[in-house]
C-alpha cells in the first residue's frame, strides 16, 4: 500500500512521533492507521499510551440537577461565535433541564418538550433563527436512591455552561452537604484526568487485550524469559489501571489518596457507607474532526496565483 503525506499527518498528530519513524511505522503496519499507532508505542515512539480524538466542533455542554438525578448534554455548533450567542446558551440550559426527567438516552430528550415543542424541534427552530447547523449529539443522566448526584462544568461562560461538564453519583444516607462536596471535587478530578472507567470491571476488554499486547512486545525485546515477561506485563497492566481507573487515580485535590480511599475517609466520617457508583464526563466536540481550510490555497486558487 503506498503511504501518503497526508497518512503520515495524521499518525503524526496521533502519536506524536517522529514525521520518519510514523512513515516507518504505516509501512510495517500495512497503512493500518491503528496499528501503526501499537508498533509506534510497542518501540516507544509514541508520546502517549492512549489515542485522543481531535477535539474541534464547536458549541456547549449543559449540565442539569434536580433531586437525586442529575443530567449532561452537548449541543454542538458550527462555530464558538454562535456558542457564545444568549439565544444558543438559552437552549442549551433548557435542554438539559428537561433531560434531568427523562432515561437520559438521546431518542427521549429528543422527544422531551421545551417551550411547548419537542426539543428537536426547538433546535430546528434556533438553526432557522440563528442561521447556523447544530446538533443534538449526546446526552445522559444519572441518579442514586439516596444521596447526590454532583456535578461539575468547567471553562463556564454561563450557570451550568461550559466545555467540559460531569457528574458523580455517590450512593449514601450521610450528609448530603459533605456528599455533595466531595462529589464535585471528584467532578473536577474528572475533568482534568478524563479515566477511561469507574474501575477494571468497566474497562473495555478489548482496550485491556490491546495494552496486554503491546506491553509484551515491549517485554519481549528485553529479552528476558517467559516468566518475568509475564510479571512484567502484569507490573505495566496494573499501572495502566491506575492511570484510567477513577477510582485507583491519585485523587488530584489530595495526591497522596486515591479517589476510591477519599470515598473511604468520608464514609469514616459520615459513619455511613458510601458508595462511588457511577460519573459521566463530556467535553466538547471530544473525537469529532473539524474539517481544516487552507485559507491561503483557497486564495492562491481564487485568484490564480
Amino acid at each position: 500500500m503506498s503511504i501518503t503525506a497526508a497518512m503520515v499527518k495524521e499518525l503524526r498528530e496521533k502519536s506524536g512521533a517522529g514525521m520518519m519513524d510514523c512513515k516507518t511505522a504505516l509501512t510495517e503496519s500495512g497503512g493500518d492507521m491503528e496499528a501503526a499507532v501499537d508498533w509506534l508505542r510497542t518501540k516507544g515512539l509514541a508520546k502517549a499510551a492512549k489515542k485522543a480524538g481531535r477535539v474541534a466542533a464547536e458549541g456547549l455542554v449543559g449540565v442539569a440537577a434536580e433531586g437525586t438525578k442529575a443530567a449532561v448534554i452537548e449541543l454542538n455548533s458550527e462555530t464558538d461565535f454562535v456558542a457564545r450567542n444568549e439565544g444558543f446558551q438559552d437552549l442549551v440550559k433548557n435542554v438539559a433541564g428537561v433531560a434531568v426527567n427523562t432515561d437520559g438516552s438521546l431518542d427521549a430528550v429528543n422527544s422531551a418538550t421545551v417551550g411547548g415543542k419537542s426539543v428537536a424541534d426547538a433546535i430546528t427552530d434556533a438553526i432557522a433563527t440563528i442561521g447556523e447547523n447544530m446538533t443534538l449529539r449526546r446526552t445522559a443522566m444519572l441518579s442514586v436512591s439516596e444521596g447526590v448526584v454532583s456535578t461539575y462544568v468547567h471553562g463556564a461562560v454561563s450557570d451550568g455552561l461550559g466545555k467540559i461538564g460531569v457528574l458523580v453519583a455517590l450512593e449514601s444516607s450521610g450528609d448530603k452537604d459533605k456528599l455533595n462536596g466531595l462529589g464535585r471535587q471528584i467532578a473536577m478530578h474528572i475533568a482534568a484526568t478524563s479515566p477511561l472507567a469507574l474501575n477494571t470491571d468497566e474497562l473495555d476488554p478489548a482496550v485491556v487485550e490491546r495494552e496486554r499486547s503491546v506491553f509484551s512486545e515491549q517485554a519481549r525485546e528485553s529479552g528476558k524469559p517467559e516468566n518475568i515477561i509475564e510479571k512484567m506485563v502484569e507490573g505495566r497492566l496494573r499501572k495502566f489501571y491506575e492511570e484510567v481507573t477513577l477510582v485507583k487515580q491519585a485523587f488530584v485535590i489530595d495526591p497522596d489518596k486515591t479517589v476510591e480511599q477519599a470515598v473511604e475517609a468520608l464514609a469514616k466520617d459520615l459513619g455511613t457507607p458510601v458508595k462511588l457508583t457511577g460519573f459521566v464526563r463530556f467535553a466538547i466536540g471530544e473525537g469529532i474532526e473539524k474539517e481544516e481550510q487552507d485559507f491561503a490555497a483557497e486564495v492562491a486558487a481564487a485568484t490564480g496565483q
